[in-house]
Parts: structure tokens; sequence; C-alpha cells
């Protein structure tokens, strides 16, 4: 791992281990941080501000779309929320690898969706490597409340999943998924 010439950024970026304390990472980690407490902390009533603050901290944020104070991410570029698009208090995202939200997405409270991860040997881990791969929720899906979804998961159109759940392997569209880890229950109609 340490004879790769490239940053930690392009590395991170490209889904390979990578050391997080790197100072480009820091600054940009330390953007986010900035922007996720201005948005946390502005009046909810200003819609008009909050959207401009979402706007710069995204890679992305469709028209229409809502996510409610307080959220949390690492980066924020690696986020992209599709159109009509509805959060609850308490979204984190983990956005080390490219998370992808797609239109008419609707998550409960406390969902959370970490694509970072971490590797099972202790050496490397005690050195602090880390990796990530990412996270697609797919056009009108519903995560319910306390919904994790873990790295490198695809969550298929229209598929509902249940309060909860730990979502560790993809679903199909078109189902009812529930549990830890989240199972299909049944198609949906």
């Amino acid at each position: 791992m340490t004879d790769d010439p490239r940053s930690m950024r392009d590395r991170m970026l490209a889904g390979d281990p990578y050391i997080a304390d790197d100072p480009q990472l820091a600054a940009e980690s330390t953007r986010a941080q900035s922007l996720t407490h201005r948005y946390n902390t502005m009046d909810p009533t200003d819609g008009t501000a909050r959207r401009a603050v979402l706007e710069e901290l995204l890679g992305a944020f469709g028209p229409g779309s809502e996510i409610r104070a307080p959220f949390h991410c690492d980066y924020g570029s690696q986020t992209t929320v599709g159109a009509r698009t509805f959060a609850n208090f308490g979204l984190v995202c983990l956005d080390v690898a490219r998370i992808t939200i797609g239109d008419d997405v609707q998550m409960g409270p406390n969902v959370q969706l970490l694509t970072a991860t971490h590797p099972l040997e202790p050496g490397p881990r005690r050195d602090k490597w880390e990796s990530a791969e990412p996270i697609v929720v797919e056009d009108n899906v519903w995560l319910g409340g306390g919904v994790i979804v873990c790295p490198g998961v695809t969550i298929g159109a229209n598929t509902v999943v249940g309060a909860g759940s730990v979502v560790t392997r993809d679903l199909p569209a078109d189902v009812v998924a529930v549990g830890s880890p989240a199972r299909v229950v049944r198609p949906l109609p």
C-alpha cells in the first residue's frame, strides 16, 4: 500500500486503501463540517438560504428535495441527491465513496448511508488504512427510520426497507425488505 505514488485523495476516489488524515482530505472534511454546521444551525424557515448551503456542500441537490437538520457527511461533494427527495432528521452520509440518491426517495429519521470500510487485519487497521465502496439508492425508495446501509450496496427502484433494518447486500427493485441483515420478505405489486 505504501509504494503507490498517488495522493491519498486519488486513492480514496478510486476506492483503494488510503489514510484519511492526509492534509488535502482533512481540508475537504473541514469544509464539509463547516457547511453542515452552518446548515444545522440555520433558521428552518429560511428555505432559500438552507438550499443554497446544500447546493454548495453536495455534489448535486435536485429540485424540490429537502434534508432536515441535523445532517452530517464526510465530504458532501461525494453525495448526489435527485429531485423531490425527502430526508428526515439525522441523516448521516459517510461519503468517502460516492453516494447516489435518486428521485422521489423518502428517508425516515436517523438513516445512515455508510460507504467507509476498514481492513479486517489488525495491523493495517492500526496503521489507519481504510477504503470505501459506493452506495446507490435508486428512484422512489423508502428507507424507514434508523435504516443503516452498508458499503457497496445498491437498493433497487421502488423498494421499501423497514425501520431499523441493516442493509448489508444489494436489494432488487420492487420489494419489501426488513431485518438485520435486511432480507426480502415480499415483492411489491
